[in-house]
């Protein structure tokens, strides 16, 4: 984190950075109420939508849940508390790592994966007509752009997840 030091007077927002931050703030927040609204209807919550989803995508279905934990933008307590649940309902289950006994493996159930496959047509449908319907091909680019400034603002070292092929993430 980066302090301004006492003798320095703060950089203030202006009004136009003012109502750009404000606007991202709202956004942020309200679109993960809206995302949970609409897959509360399906029995999960966005989080373990993402937990699934980033499973689903990964080869064998598992993950090592530190990658999880990363892949679903959580802490590793989070995700653990999420996965026991999803865990109780069947969608998912956890083993030592054979490989690294040190390690835990998350693999994506049948069970979750139809599940997940059934929630996926209206998640997809409430993300495109919240998200992508209301820009245009060139605001889509500038959303992809402007997210991957501040996410490396954020963790220089960490790649997002749009960078990681796809059987990555």
């Amino acid at each position: 984190m980066t302090n301004t030091p006492a003798d320095e007077a703060p950089r203030w927002l202006d009004e136009e950075e003012r109502r750009a931050w404000l606007g991202l703030v709202g956004l942020v927040r309200r679109l993960e109420h809206a995302l949970d609204a609409q897959l509360r209807e399906e029995g999960l919550t966005h989080f373990e939508y993402g937990v699934m989803a980033g499973l689903s995508e990964s080869p064998r279905r598992e993950l090592r849940m530190s990658a999880l934990a990363a892949y679903a933008e959580g802490s590793l307590s989070r995700l653990s508390q999420v996965v026991a649940r999803l865990e109780r309902k069947g969608y998912v289950h956890r083993r030592p790592d054979p490989a690294d006994g040190r390690y835990t493996l998350a693999t994506l159930t049948d069970e979750g994966f139809e599940k997940l496959a059934g929630a996926a047509p209206g998640h997809v449908t409430e993300v495109r007509r919240l998200v992508f319907d209301p820009l245009t091909k060139a605001q889509v680019g500038q959303l992809t752009h402007i997210s991957r400034r501040i996410l490396h603002a954020i963790d220089p070292t960490s790649p997002t997840l749009s960078d990681l092929p796809r059987s990555h993430r």
